[in-house]
């Protein structure tokens, strides 16, 4: 069985026992999530929610908070003596789909 659940403004298609990074969400490592905006439930029967299939939830465990690799930012602009550099480093949630109930 598996479900596309909505979270951070991007969706995921999530199995049990799976591990995945979304969008940085409050809480600390061993807490657990329940994400209730439920696009679709697969299986057997799927079941199309319209948006949302009604009754159908996610259960998570936060396994870790931590940031990603740093990608470099680089402005340059040719003959005119321009150039700033700067870095971002995105945070993120890890989790581990503990549950799907649909």
């Amino acid at each position: 069985m598996y479900a596309v659940i909505r979270t951070g403004g991007k969706q995921y298609r999530v199995a049990e026992g799976q591990k995945l990074r979304v969008e940085k969400l409050p809480g600390n490592a061993g807490d657990k999530v329940t994400f209730g905006e439920v696009l679709l439930v697969g299986g057997d029967t799927p079941k199309i929610g319209l948006p949302l299939v009604s009754g159908a939830s996610v259960s998570a465990e936060i396994t870790s908070q931590d940031r990603g690799k740093k990608i470099v930012i680089f402005k340059f602009k040719r003959r005119k003596n321009y150039r700033r550099k700067t870095g971002h480093r995105q945070p993120f949630t890890e989790l581990k789909i503990t549950g799907i109930t649909g």
